[in-house]
């Protein structure tokens, strides 16, 4: 029988749930926006930088002083900011593939990574042009229960011990929780304790301005992610970042271009300077508005019966809630419900479907301004049981409420 669900009530319910943690997100919404403002006043920020480049790009100082801006928040040595990345997993590949050689060793200390991270390094499924397939040695720690096991990460970690792994994010897990920034800094102390030379690298996507403090400035020394997430403001329409200590930023250039370019070539085409300036200024407060919306659609599943994670009350150090729905019809008309909300392409509707990177079919709903923008209200999931939601973004939280109210009625409650 099903069960009658009073939604205005669960609505209403979800919203006090909000309201609970507006001041903390505000809080840091500020702060990161202080971190912005101080850096483009610091590095003299004008109308002169936003425009375009062509050719080669030599001299472009709208690019360079990006770069400055990155590496001043992260705290970093240098950052390398460029459209020409064509996604998160690009940057992380090029961060990877610049920084280790034959004979090196890598070690996930955060258990198996994101899907398209493993086609990257090559395990379980062999790549062509993989980490492996080039030579590197590679282990996985798994997690132990929802935190790291530091005690393992020093028993791994040796002198033949060249980088380690870190995902903040559970990517396609729910399994795990995403990992906070103090937390991070534990595991590279760890790390650094059995070898103080071991390079500790941050996948950061999704985690941009959660909290008042990034993994650069608690042990990390190598960091990467996409500008289509979070740093993008939903304003810019590609590229990605990597930042760090400099001569692992510098061995990464040479991966983006060639040997000896480096990081002083990339025209910057189009509209793309103004895009990556104004999203970077106006991301801390869109990604304040896309996690009232994650803990929104917490709270309204929660009480639909669902598992969610991380729980509505708990404190967030990303913008990705995860839904288990525990069918494959469930998570179908839960995308489906996302995409019929979206500003674009609201009437085309998501199926199941290979994506290059992925083990299993993914469903994904994204009707974007900005094609797979992960900060704008999208959610995706393998077809895999326990059946799985990774819901995430929400430019405005409006936006986001109407959408996953919608969400709810289509699924509606979990069976008795």
């Amino acid at each position: 029988m099903r069960i009658l669900v009073d939604y205005n009530a669960l609505e209403q319910a979800a919203l006090a749930e909000v309201a609970k943690h507006t001041a903390e997100l505000e809080a840091a919404a500020l702060y990161n926006t202080e971190k912005v403002i101080a850096a483009f006043r610091n590095n003299m920020v004008s109308d002169y930088y936003l425009k375009p480049t062509t050719g080669y790009g030599y001299s472009d100082v709208g690019r360079d002083t990006l770069d400055l801006i990155y590496a001043e928040l992260f705290k970093t040595e240098a950052a390398l900011v460029r459209s020409q990345f064509v996604s998160g997993t690009h940057a992380l590949a090029v961060a990877l593939l610049g920084n280790l050689r034959s004979g090196d060793e890598l070690i996930a200390v955060t258990g198996a990574p994101y899907d398209t991270m493993q086609t990257i390094i090559g395990s379980p499924v062999k790549t062509p042009g993989s980490l492996v397939d080039l030579g590197v040695t590679y282990k996985e720690l798994p997690m132990k229960g929802d935190h790291v096991d530091l005690e393992a990460v020093k028993n791994a970690v040796t002198s033949k011990t060249t980088m380690i792994h870190i995902q903040r994010s559970c990517g396609y897990s729910s399994e795990r929780k995403t990992i906070d920034v103090a937390e991070i800094g534990r595991i590279c102390s760890a790390a650094k304790e059995a070898n103080p030379n071991v390079i500790c690298f941050v996948d950061n996507c999704y985690g941009e301005f959660i909290e008042k403090q990034e993994p650069t400035e608690v042990g990390a020394d190598l960091m990467a992610g996409s500008l289509i997430k979070n740093l993008g403001g939903g304003l810019a329409p590609t590229g990605g970042y990597i930042v760090g200590r400099a001569d692992l930023v510098e061995n990464a250039s040479y991966r983006l271009t060639a040997p000896g370019l480096g990081g002083e070539m990339g025209a910057t085409l189009g509209d793309t300077a103004r895009e990556f300036y104004q999203g970077l200024f106006l991301a801390p407060h869109i990604v304040v508005q896309a996690v009232k919306t994650a803990i929104f659609a917490a709270a309204v599943f929660k009480g639909l019966g669902y598992d969610v994670k991380p729980l509505p009350e708990e404190r967030r150090s990303d913008i990705i809630q995860a839904i288990t729905l525990e069918s494959k019809q469930r998570l179908c008309d839960f995308c489906v419900a996302i995409q019929g909300n979206s500003p674009v392409d609201a009437h085309v509707e998501p199926v199941p479907s290979p994506l290059p990177g992925y083990q299993d079919e993914i469903i994904m709903a994204a009707g974007t301004f900005v094609q797979g923008a992960s900060i704008e209200l999208s959610a995706d999931g393998p077809c895999r049981e326990p059946f799985n939601v990774f819901f995430q973004g929400g430019l405005t939280f409006e936006h986001g409420r109407l959408a996953i109210m919608a969400a709810a009625k289509r699924v509606g409650p979990k069976e008795a």
